[in-house]
């Protein structure tokens, strides 16, 4: 029976992950280095110490990962302000849904925990959520099962009575890795051939996540 249901943040509750798409390679390029979509994609919800050492990997150990990664948030910082941070379709839908039915919610996310509490907030969701779990608390992130273990064992839950929500396979891995029922809601892609073997489910839309048998 499923007692909890955890939620990746961006690309699966919000929808930020297009910013990322566009800002990563903007904050590189003005450092010097051309970053392809097809890399940007990979970069999805990695995690710590994965991203830096995945850069430095493609564009040499003089990459500045850290001044890069400043640089791109300041610059998605600045769009979001002006634009506003939107929720992914279902959202809220799910989240009552959940409530009505008396199973908590939780986030776990890669974003910092002020950021997290930021989007939450402007979205008007951080009620929802008993749990905020950032990737910041745990030694590894995303696709490291860190984040979800720490999370089930915040909640008092094992990860077997846990279903991760998440949009991303790096995100999904780390659930999977950690014991829990992994639903995927795509966003910038969908589930490959390989990333559907983890997978309990593949839904279009946040909503529909609560049609998915969770008293088994």
């Amino acid at each position: 029976m499923i007692k909890a249901v955890l939620f990746d943040m961006d690309g699966t509750l919000i929808d930020t992950e297009k910013y990322y798409r566009k800002f990563w390679p903007m904050a590189m390029a003005e450092f010097g280095y051309q970053m392809t979509d097809e890399q940007v994609l990979s970069m999805r919800s990695l995690g710590r110490p994965f991203a830096p050492a995945r850069l430095k990997e493609w564009f040499g150990e003089d990459l500045d990962y850290y001044a890069i990664r400043a640089r791109r948030t300041e610059i998605m910082e600045e769009c979001l302000d002006k634009e506003g941070v939107q929720l992914k379709p279902g959202a809220v839908e799910i989240l009552e849904e959940l409530r009505r039915r008396g199973i908590p919610a939780a986030v776990a996310t890669a974003t910092p925990p002020e950021r997290t509490e930021k989007y939450l907030n402007l979205t008007g969701i951080r009620p929802y959520f008993s749990q905020i779990i950032s990737a910041t608390q745990v030694k590894e992130g995303k696709p490291s099962p860190d984040i979800y273990l720490y999370a089930c064992e915040q909640l008092g839950l094992d990860p077997s009575e846990c279903m991760a929500v998440e949009d991303a396979p790096n995100g999904i891995l780390a659930a999977y890795r950690a014991g829990l029922r992994v639903v995927m809601v795509p966003d910038q892609t969908g589930p490959t051939e390989e990333l559907k073997k983890y997978l309990f489910a593949c839904v279009p839309r946040l909503d529909d996540v609560g049609k998915l048998q969770m008293d088994d």
